[in-house]
């Protein structure tokens, strides 16, 4: 029996695991050697592999994803993996970095699609667009960078149509995030991934960007932001306390804490509050937006705060007039959330409506839990089925438009 025991459910928010050297490997070979391998010790620990702190070439990383594959596809490893499957996380959950056993995880787990993301190179991804040290911005890196992340994908995501790869726009260059998106939609992009923060020099609202909008409206896939496209979410002298920094969910320091988890949904705030006072899905009606591992308790609260705005600043405001919706109408026809499961979602459900919220599971990520059905299912306690099938399927199939044409 699946995990979840339910029909009509799709996954909002799934990760594969990508090696060390992937985005190396899918490059291009003008920029290949710029792309820095980053560490993977914390997550590479977790395996049982000792001293990868150390691992600095190839052939040693070679040598351990060699070993994590034969372990994968042990009989002791497979006998039960479809009873561990929300138990084992990171690189040791199942069609983690094997491509070919991710559609046992969609089985296993009882989805009918994932939405799928990378683990480790959103803020990569997001630097890469910005200024370096030096004050200029390396297009070349930038766009070919995106161009190997999604390569690499698409060819993950190929094994099976169930499978809806995100490849990444990056915005710092009109004329490049254009192609970029004409790109990835022939390489089959089921959502346009953007940076959740500002891009370099001008507004995600800027007119030229409207390009990028359009392809994505044409070919009805949404745009998603992701949490970890952007810069530090906040200043770093909040962890200057005089005390030692506590692990993140890994045990390392890359992720999360308490402190810097309250800012995580600023940046969407802003950059889709700015996207709507200025036009964006005035002028891009069929446009779908995906507001994806930045939690959701933050809505209700949000959408009170534009109407403020609009109070404020409508009678003076020409771009505030030319709208037609309200904000809250304009979130409610487009805009799609995923939670955090140990967020209230029968609360936020009641202040904002059932057309938002997506069930997601962060699989194969330990933010996600080993249990995130049974605590979506008791937060939304006695709320009826129409709700349910809402939050588990249609705001999903709503999202995703022509990239589950198939599926349903």
């Amino acid at each position: 029996m699946a995990y979840i025991d339910r029909p009509r459910v799709h996954d909002a928010d799934a990760h594969i695991m990508e090696p060390p050297t992937w985005l190396r490997d899918h490059a291009d070979p003008d920029i290949r050697e710029r792309l820095a391998i980053p560490s993977y010790a914390n997550e590479l620990a977790q395996t049982g592999e000792a001293g990868v702190a150390a691992v600095l070439d190839d052939a040693q990383l070679e040598e351990i994803f060699a070993r994590l594959a034969d372990r994968h596809r042990s009989e002791e490893f497979t006998a039960d993996e479809d009873v561990e499957v929300m138990n084992r996380k990171n690189f040791a959950a199942t069609g983690s970095f094997l491509p070919e056993d991710r559609p046992r995880v969609l089985d296993f787990i009882g989805v009918d699609s994932q939405l799928m993301f990378n683990t480790f190179h959103n803020s990569r991804l997001y630097q890469w667009e910005h200024p370096g040290p030096d004050g200029g911005v390396d297009l070349d890196l930038a766009y070919g960078a995106a161009r190997a992340h999604n390569r690499g994908m698409t060819e993950f995501c190929s094994v099976d149509d169930r499978l809806l790869p995100t490849c990444y726009v990056p915005l710092a260059d009109f004329d490049r995030a254009s192609a970029m998106a004409t790109e990835a939609i022939e390489m089959g992009a089921a959502a346009l991934l953007v940076a959740s923060g500002c891009p370099a020099g001008h507004s995600p609202s800027h007119r030229s960007l409207d390009p990028v909008w359009r392809q994505a409206e044409e070919a009805g896939i949404p745009v998603v932001f992701h949490v970890g496209g952007t810069g530090a979410l906040i200043d770093p002298g909040y962890f200057v306390n005089g005390l030692p920094i506590p692990p993140d969910f890994h045990g390392g320091e890359e992720n999360f804490r308490s402190v810097d988890y309250m800012a995580i949904p600023f940046p969407p705030m802003q950059t889709l509050a700015t996207m709507i006072f200025d036009g964006v899905l005035e002028r891009h009606p069929q446009l779908r937006v995906g507001v994806i591992e930045q939690g959701c308790i933050w809505l209700p609260s949000w959408l009170k705060q534009m109407e403020s705005a609009m109070d404020a600043f409508g009678r003076h405001e020409e771009r505030l007039r030319a709208l037609s919706l309200t904000p809250g109408e304009y979130v409610e026809r487009q805009v799609r959330v995923t939670p955090y499961p140990t967020e209230d979602i029968g609360w936020v459900t009641d202040q904002i409506g059932p057309n938002i919220l997506l069930f997601n599971t962060d699989y194969p990520h330990v933010e996600g839990g080993r249990r995130p059905f049974e605590r979506f299912e008791r937060s939304l306690g006695d709320r009826g089925d129409d709700v349910r099938e809402r939050f588990y399927a249609d705001n999903f199939i709503d999202l995703m438009g022509s990239a589950v044409g198939a599926l349903v």
